[in-house]
């Protein structure tokens, strides 16, 4: 039982590790990026083409240990991981150590999930 591995898929990590550069330095937390772009418009403009997509944002959380810790105890993050129709993954990590926006969590995180089409 249990589902395939993901593999890593550079198009996806692109997406993933722009919009956590974007949440850090633009001073939100949000799917929706700070040019008003959603998940879709961030994978479809690294050229990746998607049957199925799935995005997981987290901040505030120092290692990956605690982020999955984090995820994994979100129903809706955790249907994500677990759902075995993804098959590609694209994790982005910003961290900004000077974070003093009305936002600062310092740690930015990003899962992109996808099946190819």
């Amino acid at each position: 039982a249990g589902c395939n591995p993901v593999t890593t898929n550079e198009k996806l990590a692109a997406a993933a590790r722009g919009h956590s550069d974007d949440m850090a330095v633009n001073d939100f937390f949000s799917h929706t990026g700070s040019d008003n772009a959603s998940f879709v418009d961030r994978v479809e403009r690294q050229g990746y083409s998607w049957s199925r997509l799935g995005e997981n944002i987290a901040a505030g959380y120092s290692t990956p240990a605690s982020v999955m810790n984090g995820w994994m105890n979100s129903s809706g993050h955790r249907a994500n991981i677990l759902n075995c129709a993804f098959t590609e993954i694209g994790i982005g990590y910003t961290y900004l150590a000077n974070d003093t926006g009305s936002i600062n969590y310092r740690h930015y995180w990003t899962q992109d999930f996808a099946t190819p089409r």
